[in-house]
């Protein structure tokens, strides 16, 4: 959509004062790390507003096959941000100033905003990242190193960093993150990584297998020095 068209019409194209936002989340170099875009000096999470014609769902779908070119990210709610001084006022008029767009005070953007925002388990490897019309760079950052963040942002980051921990103890998603095939030893490692502390690795392996969610597949992995681990994916439906 054409910049200009999005300022000045916005608010015929899209719901009123409601957003979403995402944490994207992939796991690198045995970190968690969350794909950002760089607006200005500063960063923010990929998102974007909901069309007056699509569902909340169908938004979210959508600006996540956009910013990740997946087909079929993985998505789960994480939390509605709607603090009563959530507008945004400044940050636009900074932005938007640096173009030589004027930001008059009954632009649909100069209003309080709620949020709603998800995070998502992404393949790292996989997942092709693109820049939209605001922003003009993007990058993955450590989940404990984040740069400079508009608005509350940074927040919404640390929100899904704890929730992930939670949900990975009621239910089995952090295969979201690694190849469809994979060993235990990188399921170990990976939770490990998410909870910060060490796992007893034969109690873990035994308790993955006793799940029933994980089949083992007959060929070994051959890039691995020593012993090859057996190679596991997520059983068919």
């Amino acid at each position: 959509m054409d910049f200009r068209k999005f300022i000045e019409q916005g608010e015929k194209l899209f719901l009123p004062n409601l957003s979403v936002d995402m944490v994207i989340i992939g796991f690198h170099e045995e970190k968690l790390k969350c794909l950002l875009l760089q607006i200005g000096e500063k960063w923010l999470l990929p998102g974007g507003y909901i069309f007056r014609s699509e569902s909340v769902e169908a938004a979210t779908v959508r600006i996540l096959q956009e910013r990740t070119g997946l087909p079929d990210p993985h998505f789960k709610f994480l939390s509605v941000f709607g603090g009563e001084d959530r507008n945004f006022t400044e940050e636009w008029r900074q932005f938007l100033e640096k173009d030589d767009i004027n930001f008059t005070e009954d632009c649909w953007l100069n209003d309080r905003f709620v949020t709603l925002a998800y995070y998502s388990l992404v393949d790292f490897e996989k997942t092709k990242p693109m820049v939209g019309n605001l922003d003009s760079a993007f990058a993955w950052f450590g989940l404990d190193e984040l740069p400079d963040m508009w608005m509350d942002h940074k927040k919404i980051v640390l929100t899904a960093k704890n929730r992930l921990k939670e949900d990975m103890q009621q239910e089995h998603l952090t295969y979201n993150l690694l190849p469809k095939e994979f060993t235990m030893p990188q399921l170990h490692q990976l939770h490990q990584t998410i909870l910060e502390e060490t796992l007893d690795r034969s109690r873990f392996q035994k308790k993955m297998i006793a799940s029933g969610v994980f089949e083992r597949l007959p060929k070994l992995q051959k890039d691995s020095p020593g012993r090859k681990p057996y190679q596991y994916r997520v059983k068919k439906a």
